[in-house]
C-alpha cells in the first residue's frame, strides 16, 4: 500500500462526494475531522500509526454504543453505529486472531519476567504498539490476567 491512510480517506472522501453517498461521506468526514484536530491540537503532521490509534478509539466508541442502543431496545441508533463502524473498519489493519493474541501475549509475559497482576503495565507497554488497531486491548488484559492467574 503505496498511499498513506489519510491519503487513503481523502481519496475516499471524494470519491464519496462523487457518488453522493452521504452516509459513507458523513462518517468518513468524521474521521477525517478527528484526524485534523489532532494534528491542529498538537501542532504534528500524523503517521500511520497514529492515524490508527485514532480509528480504533472511533471503533471502541461505536462498539460501546451498540451495546447501549441495543440494551435500551433502539436498534435504529444501533443499525446507524454499526454501518459507522464498518465503514471504520475498512481502514484498521486486518484483525488477530485469538491464538495470534495470545501468543503476543504469552511472549510478553516471558520478556518481561512476569509472574504477578503487578507487572501487568510492563506487559500492556510491550502489547500495545504491536496490537494497536489489530485487537481489542479490553480482551487483551482479560487475557492477560489469565496467563498470569494461571
Amino acid at each position: 500500500m503505496s498511499d498513506s491512510l489519510k491519503e487513503r480517506l481523502n481519496n475516499d472522501v471524494k470519491d464519496a462526494m462523487r457518488a453522493k453517498d452521504k452516509a459513507r461521506l458523513g462518517i468518513l468526514r468524521l474521521i477525517t475531522a478527528a484526524i485534523k484536530q489532532r494534528e491542529v491540537d498538537d501542532r504534528i503532521e500524523l503517521e500511520d500509526t497514529d492515524v490508527t490509534t485514532i480509528l480504533d478509539k472511533m471503533a471502541k466508541q461505536r462498539r460501546e454504543s451498540i451495546t447501549q442502543y441495543e440494551q435500551a431496545k433502539r436498534q435504529d441508533l444501533a443499525d446507524q453505529e454499526i454501518f459507522e463502524l464498518g465503514i471504520i473498519k475498512d481502514y484498521l489493519p486486518e484483525q488477530l486472531s485469538e491464538d495470534e493474541i495470545l501468543a503476543l501475549v504469552q511472549e510478553a509475559i516471558s520478556t518481561t519476567g512476569a509472574t504477578e497482576m503487578k507487572d501487568m503495565g510492563k506487559i500492556m507497554g510491550i502489547l500495545k504498539p504491536k496490537l494497536q488497531g489489530r485487537a481489542d486491548m479490553g480482551s487483551v488484559s482479560g487475557l492477560i490476567k489469565k496467563q498470569l492467574a494461571s
